[in-house]
């Protein structure tokens, strides 16, 4: 049951989109190739095992976690905005 102006199943069209968006989001984020014998963004030598065990992996370890950690930081989409603010 949806309320106010929205359709039925509006609510559940929101939360799909947003998987969605999370999973392509995560699917792009996904190494593939071969893997940089050096890191990409710091130019440090990137361990035989980081390149097995993550194949296509491009950045060192420091790098990749301060870019997850940028990620992270990021607001995400907030598909859903109060009635008040829709009216203004």
């Amino acid at each position: 049951m949806a309320g106010g102006w929205s359709r039925d199943g509006a609510v559940q069209d929101q939360i799909d989109a947003s998987v969605e968006e999370a999973v392509e989001r995560a699917r792009r984020g996904l190494a593939h190739g071969n893997s940089a014998r050096v890191c990409e963004e710091c130019g440090e030598k990137i361990p035989e095992a980081r390149r097995k065990a993550i194949p296509g992996v491009q950045l060192c370890i420091s790098c990749q976690s301060a870019l997850e950690k940028e990620e992270a930081d990021k607001p995400g989409i907030n598909r859903r905005g109060s009635k008040d603010s829709q009216l203004r």
